[in-house]
């Protein structure tokens, strides 16, 4: 087994005023060589945007974008003729492929927007340009590991081009269970959305990120009560 650890402390930060990110790999502005990417998982931005600000309409290819909120609603609009609102418990996915146009901004003007987006570079190139988005029930990830992104349109989650299985969970104090990675070759990237766990030993606090790979499987145990995302996927390019 080998690990990689990533503190909260350590990610970059950019400030703008209407957003403040932290990014656990090298993004705009962060450039660090040694956090470019874990395996296919490539950006893992925390994000916060004031109220009724956002980004403009930009470009995207070839990459599958992963939108998941922490409180508030974001507004999404695209060139394909897609309009939606994403809230916490929705998970969203966007395969960019051939080229698509988007924007998203904070839907209230009284209140930020926190959420995660992800990138994880797909298997497949120059696909046709798709967007899902699905709701998870804050009860099916409590004490337990809910999946909600996978290959496959037939698995449980929305699905994008890659061997990835992304999964939350809501663990009380005390809580252990045990992960076995889905797929040989693969490794896990855990974040710690709240609270404190261990994993194989290891504390891991708030917005803290930890990778293991060359495992076929791995223990977490709950120290306080703690929220969770797991991101399995391919350590190979």
């Amino acid at each position: 087994m080998q690990t990689l650890l990533h503190t909260a402390a350590s990610r970059g930060h950019a400030s703008h005023g209407w957003l403040t990110s932290y990014h656990t790999f090298s993004f705009a502005g962060y450039s660090d060589p040694s956090r470019v990417h874990f395996g296919v998982l490539r950006v893992l931005n925390d994000d916060t945007v004031a109220g009724g600000m956002g980004f403009g309409t930009h470009p995207h290819d070839n990459m599958e974008i992963i939108s998941i909120p922490l409180s508030g609603d974001l507004e999404h609009k695209d060139n394909t003729g897609t309009q939606a609102i994403i809230r916490r418990g929705d998970v969203q996915v966007m395969s960019a492929g051939t080229g698509i146009a988007h924007s998203e901004k904070n839907h209230n003007r009284d209140q930020e927007v926190k959420f995660l987006q992800i990138w994880v570079i797909p298997n497949k190139r120059n696909v046709k340009p798709r967007y899902d988005q699905q709701t998870f029930r804050a009860e099916d990830r409590h004490n337990q590991i809910q999946q909600v992104i996978s290959p496959s349109p037939d698995d449980a989650g929305v699905w994008i081009h890659q061997d990835a299985w992304f999964s939350l969970a809501d663990f009380d104090p005390g809580f252990t269970t045990d992960y076995t990675i889905n797929k040989p070759g693969n490794g896990m990237y855990v974040f710690v959305l709240e609270g404190d766990v261990t994993i194989n030993g290891q504390a891991l606090h708030r917005r803290d990120g930890f990778g293991i790979w060359d495992a076929a499987s791995f223990s977490i145990g709950a120290t306080s009560a703690a929220q969770l995302l797991l991101m399995d996927v391919p350590m190979t390019l």
